[in-house]
């Protein structure tokens, strides 16, 4: 049995060390490095450029698009410098983008962008890098190797929206990459950064009402989320409130002026309840001269509250009870 067992392993080792004819899947050509080819690719390769991006463009048009890729990169590879590589470089782009890697896509446009910026469909190329981040907001997963789907990320959204711009700082798609941003900020929590971004934007594009008008209210909104986040923290619902009365007063026929002024109510009412906590503390600890002044802040910021109401009941109460007190400090004194 052994022997037999010995036979068929030295069988296997020889078939292996013979040379067989087959094709080999893995090819190395100098400039070009290593590329995986069936059998017969050769059929695809030419010796100009402009007949390579025919093959690429002949390619994608049939969505034969991993075919498309691999003759538009090898048209950018082989002839960079030539009147073909820009719209090679775009087809590669192109061809990422309908297999569903929209990672790889955008780094594709990217160099395009980069490599030739004076292509004509520049325009065009920005709008699908802004496609490509707007999938990734709406939680779309980025991809292991490419190919495994792996982990929604909102930085590395952010990441791409911040390319766009750079890209095109003033382009159609721009002043929503800034707002999107603030947007990817906030599925994170990170609502002070998202602030950042509104603010950069209602800043940047000032000249357009529209964007302005929705950056200052989301910044507001933003702020009155982090102001939820902070237990006693009245310095964020000052800024909330100021940031919404910067929005109706800067756009006063906005339909959302009613909504920011109902969401400044409720914050103000909580900026009392706010002081009215700590004047209580103050004056279960007996210190009075701290707790009138936190009744009123309560009275100042809501004055129309309930809370203002008891505040206005305790702040006789604490001064009838210290002119008690001096009255009793002046006796003695006698």
């Amino acid at each position: 049995m052994n022997r037999w067992l010995t036979i068929a392993a030295l069988a296997a080792i020889g078939l292996m060390l013979c040379s067989v004819d087959c094709p080999a899947p893995l090819i190395y050509r100098a400039g070009e490095g290593w590329s995986y080819e069936s059998y017969g690719a050769e059929k695809w390769r030419r010796t100009r450029a402009k007949d390579q991006l025919e093959v690429a463009q002949a390619a994608f048009d049939k969505k034969q698009y991993s075919q498309a890729a691999r003759s538009a990169r090898r048209t950018v590879k082989v002839w960079p410098l030539s009147d073909y590589a820009p719209q090679a470089q775009y087809l590669l782009g192109r061809s990422y983008e309908a297999k569903g890697m929209d990672e790889r896509a955008f780094k594709e446009y990217q160099k395009l962008i980069q490599k030739y910026p004076k292509i004509d469909n520049y325009p065009e190329v920005l709008q699908r890098q802004f496609e490509i981040s707007n999938r990734f907001l709406a939680g779309q997963w980025f991809k292991l190797w490419g190919y495994i789907p792996f982990f929604p990320s909102m930085e590395r959204t952010c990441q791409m929206y911040e390319k766009l711009i750079k890209n095109g700082p003033y382009s159609a798609v721009a002043s929503q990459a800034h707002l999107n941003i603030g947007t990817a900020r906030e599925k994170q929590r990170e609502y002070l950064q998202a602030v950042k971004a509104y603010e950069r934007a209602a800043d940047r594009y000032h000249d357009q009402p529209t964007v302005a008008a929705d950056a200052l209210y989301r910044a507001g909104l933003a702020y009155n989320k982090q102001a939820k986040t902070a237990e006693y923290d009245q310095s964020v619902s000052g800024l909330a409130i100021n940031t919404f009365g910067d929005f109706a007063a800067l756009h006063p026929n906005d339909p959302r002026v009613p909504d920011a002024q109902t969401i400044v109510s409720s914050l103000k009412t909580e900026q009392a309840r706010g002081n009215f906590e700590i004047a209580k503390y103050y004056a279960k600890k007996r210190r009075l001269d701290a707790a009138l002044i936190y009744y009123n802040e309560v009275i100042i910021k809501d004055p129309n509250s309930s809370y203002a109401q008891e505040a206005k009941k305790r702040l006789e109460d604490i001064k009838q009870r210290k002119a008690a007190r001096e009255k009793a400090a002046a006796g003695n004194k006698k």
